[in-house]
């Protein structure tokens, strides 16, 4: 068919295959980054509750290990510390493997990254 096109994009601009959209993974891509920008927003918003409190971030600690199903927060320096290497500032539920998600914010509440 001329001018037919077998990509399909979402309103993010993410192009997925037919067969992607056909096999389901573009709705598991889909959901992961949704999940994934939540994370960061609750993470965000923690950080800015925290800070809100007092909260030292000069250790880079943990900011929560339940910050979603399989998602912890965690603060760490950018670039990279020893302070942050240490298991005491991490968090608990990803370092044990209840989390296998995380994401790690700077002492000013900025994204280091999200996986």
């Amino acid at each position: 068919m001329s001018g037919c096109d077998d990509k399909a994009t979402n309103e993010n601009d993410n192009s997925y295959s037919a067969a992607e959209i056909i096999s389901g993974s573009a709705d598991v891509q889909i959901k992961q980054k949704a999940d994934r920008d939540l994370a960061i927003a609750k993470a965000q918003e923690l950080y800015r509750a925290a800070l809100y409190e007092g909260t030292d971030f000069s250790d880079g600690p943990c900011l929560s290990d339940d910050l979603m199903d399989g998602w912890v927060a965690d603060i760490a320096h950018d670039p990279r510390q020893a302070v942050d290497d240490d298991p005491a500032n991490q968090c608990e539920a990803y370092l044990n493997g209840t989390a296998d998600h995380f994401v790690e914010l700077n002492t000013d509440g900025e994204l280091i990254r999200a996986q």
